[in-house]
């Protein structure tokens, strides 16, 4: 019975900072980038560097346009206090399931609790997940 729970909660939190880890280790970053072609050009003509860093400057922010071209506004500070506190509530929510499920088993040991498996797999999988994903280093 444990095996799942063990294995659900060691995966969700180990994968998270495995993915990482290979993503850094075999996807190198392009040689075609910005940063790639300013430091050649550093090198071979120092003189055209300015304007490529304004052509590159404009050419973000049409693209910051491009992206932002449905945006009316300015988003409501509420919206983003509530989409940045979703997933921490999420967690300490699957922690309380968790310890109610753990009192509920402490104070009547006889009760079968195979009807909620699939909410204690997904609650450690939250938890895990969450904790997982703090591990990786930016």
């Amino acid at each position: 019975m444990f095996t799942i729970d063990a294995i659900l909660s060691l995966g969700s939190l180990v994968v998270p900072p495995a993915f990482d880890f290979i993503k850094k280790k075999f996807l190198k970053p392009h040689k075609d980038s910005p940063e790639a072609t300013m430091g050649s050009l550093a090198m071979t003509k120092p003189e055209v560097l300015p304007a490529y860093v304004a052509s590159t400057a404009k050419y973000l922010e049409a693209k910051v346009k491009w992206f932002n071209r449905d945006v009316v506004g300015p988003c409501s500070q509420w919206v983003i206090d509530l989409r940045a506190a979703i997933r921490p509530i999420g967690v300490i929510l699957s922690f309380i399931i968790l310890m109610a499920m753990l009192a509920a088993k402490v104070w009547a040991p006889d009760t079968d609790q195979t009807e909620l498996a699939g909410i204690r797999y997904f609650c450690e999988v939250n938890v895990g997940s969450w904790f997982g994903s703090r591990m990786i280093k930016e």
